[in-house]
């Protein structure tokens, strides 16, 4: 019911080592499948689990620097094509890196450290959040997601294949949310909605009172000039109307005789005659102008009472201008952008109401799918339990007991719904069950994690694996088991396991060999990729000790047939 098909490719494809602990340089490139790390007691099988772990954030000091270095320099590059959490998380963090990762941690003799991704200088904080979506190292003390309640409840919406019912209840918990934050402040401003209301109710009925109408301003202005002049323009316009018209010396009067004396000149030249049409035209403009003057005067009247109250309605004008820090001219427009804001703030209480609805409404739209969504992770736990427990009594630990508690609390909403989830164990019958990183044996812990992950590997987005200790403890049939299981999962994605055990390391698709060599200056750790006879001649010395008997070379051969049998 839950299975799907499992992820292919690898993520961790090359390490570089240089001055850490006791290796001088290393150059690795990893391969998919499962990798088995072998070596004699003493020769520091753990050495790139360390290493790694020191790219993922672990804490360093000044004992990881090779003796006579300045610093250890640590470089692990990861292929994102199957990790498509980590890519958003980099494109997230503007870490982006086309379909790479790059993990670099320098640590100096003095002990201090820096982390970079893909060049760039980061906190050991984000260095561990990415961490997350690359890799999980499986040991008593050492980095683990799986160790997180988080990764619990990923793994199991991934084995329940409901990871798009997931997604839409986030989805519905943010949009509850948001429409709850827009309703509580607008509630929360309800005082200052009202004194705004207020303020812009008098704004605007001011200026409904007043009344101005379209270009009325101007036109007060013009006529306050006309009304405030009265008295010089009818003197002025008297004055000019005599000099058009006066008996004696009135412009008419002089042009009418200037019009006869030149009509009595005979012959007249072409000049005269030009110029008796010209005073005829002067004639006539100055009797239009003077009836334009005397229109003036009649229209012109001393009006004391219109001039005051043109004046008191252009002062209304001003002083609301004033009010409100603008030219006059600019009042219509205010008078519509107030009115505009009241009618907003005079339907806040409608809002207020409507988004009380949607609030509620999101709200059981969440509920509805995170109450599903409980129901799926119940049904899928119990199948997720049985088959993890299964693998569990595989590994030689048929009295462990692996449960997953589910409580629900409708109370304490997020968007992973109303669940909180938590992978726990009991290693000892009549004994409380409890969280994974309360196990005290690492060999335990690797061996649970061990079956969580064979159980989850169909569905889950594993990147890549590292064993550390999974094999301590057991031997014969059980150990043979391990082996077939990290190479089960080596099928799915890329393990890295550290062993001590011929039965594990025979199943391994590669295999790597650590030694240490000293000589009078110096001791190094070397890490080398093992041909098929060499591997033989490792997995002998794992079964027989260093006595390579032509019995264990033998046996070592037939566990390798079987492998690819």
């Amino acid at each position: 019911m839950y299975k799907q098909t499992g992820i292919g490719g690898y993520m961790l494809t090359h390490i570089t080592i240089n001055n850490f602990t006791l290796v001088e340089h290393l150059d690795l490139d990893l391969k998919q499948g499962m990798t088995a790390i072998t070596g004699e007691t003493g020769t520091g099988k753990s050495i790139l689990l360390d290493a790694l772990s020191m790219t993922l954030g672990e804490r360093a000091d000044a004992d990881l620097v090779r003796y006579g270095s300045p610093r250890a320099d640590i470089t692990a590059t990861f292929s994102l094509d199957d990790l498509p959490h980590a890519r958003d998380w980099l494109i997230d963090n503007d870490l982006s890196h086309a379909d790479e990762c790059l993990l670099r941690r320098v640590i100096t003799k003095e002990g201090r450290s820096r982390s970079f991704i893909n060049a760039q200088p980061v906190t050991l904080q984000q260095v561990r959040a990415l961490g997350e979506h690359l890799i999980d190292i499986h040991s008593q003390h050492a980095h683990q997601s799986l160790l997180l309640k988080t990764t619990h409840q990923r793994l199991l919406d991934e084995f329940a294949q409901h990871s798009a019912l997931a997604q839409n209840v986030a989805e519905h918990y943010k949009q509850w949310q948001a429409l709850k934050k827009r309703f509580i402040t607008l509630r929360d401003n309800a005082d200052e909605m009202q004194a705004r209301y207020k303020l812009l109710n008098y704004q605007v009925d001011e200026l409904d009172q007043l009344g101005l109408g379209e270009n009325e301003l101007s036109q007060l202005e013009d006529e306050q000039k006309t009304l405030g002049n009265a008295d010089l323009i009818i003197h002025k316009s008297q004055q000019v109307a005599e000099y058009c018209t006066d008996e004696n010396h009135g412009l008419q009067q002089q042009l009418q005789q200037a019009l006869k004396l030149i009509n009595d000149i005979s012959p007249k030249s072409d000049t005269l005659n030009n110029a008796e049409q010209l005073l005829n035209n002067a004639l006539i403009h100055v009797e239009e102008a003077h009836m334009e003057i005397r229109q003036q005067i009649d229209s012109t009247e001393l009006n004391p009472e219109r001039l005051q109250e043109v004046n008191e309605r252009l002062s209304a004008c001003y002083e609301i201008a004033r009010k409100h820090h603008i030219q006059p001219e600019e009042l219509a427009e205010k008078h519509e952008q107030l009115r505009q804001e009241l009618l907003g703030v005079s339907s806040s209480d409608e809002q207020l109401v409507e988004l009380s609805e949607q609030v509620q409404e999101a709200e059981r739209t969440f509920m509805d799918s995170a109450i599903q969504l409980s129901e799926q992770r119940h049904q899928a736990a119990k199948q997720l339990t049985q088959e993890v427990n299964e693998q569990l009594s595989s590994l030689c630990m048929g009295n462990a007991d692996f449960n997953i508690a589910i409580s629900c609390d409708k109370q304490l909403p997020s968007t992973n719904g109303i669940d909180d989830i938590e992978f726990l164990i009991r290693t000892n019958p009549g004994h409380p069950h409890k969280p994974l990183g309360k196990v005290a044996s690492g060999g335990e812990l690797s061996r649970i994690s061990l079956a969580i992950q064979v159980a989850t590997a169909q569905t889950s987005h594993v990147a890549t694996l590292v064993f550390d200790e999974v094999d301590v403890g057991i031997g014969g049939a059980t150990a043979d088991v391990v082996g077939k299981l990290l190479a089960n999962l080596g099928e799915k994605s890329q393990v890295l396991c550290v062993t001590h055990l011929a039965q594990v390391a025979s199943k391994a698709h590669q295999h790597w060999q650590v030694s240490k060599s000293s000589d009078e200056d110096s001791t190094q750790t070397t890490i080398v990729e093992l041909n098929q006879q060499h591997q033989i001649e490792e997995i002998a010395r794992m079964i027989s000790g260093s006595d390579l008997s032509s019995q264990a070379i033998a046996h070592a051969k037939m566990m390798l047939q079987e492998k690819t049998a």
